[in-house]
């Protein structure tokens, strides 16, 4: 069998935790930062884990994490 190809773009998105959970970036940070709050632009800078509904997907397209 073939290697399967990792997505380039997942791979450059997410990273792998030490106990094998991806990590990401929040979305809603890059334009139209007048109206957002201190508070939530600060949220928005933090990592969060992904959500378990989406990881099954996340494993297929990033084969070798």
């Amino acid at each position: 069998m073939p290697k399967i190809k990792t997505k380039r773009a997942a791979a450059k998105r997410f990273q792998q935790t030490g106990t094998g959970k991806l990590k990401r970036n929040k979305a809603y940070k890059s334009h139209i930062l007048t109206k957002k709050s201190a508070k939530r632009k600060r949220n928005l800078r933090k990592a969060t884990i992904t959500d378990a509904t989406n990881v099954k997907n996340m494993k297929k397209i990033l084969p070798y994490y």
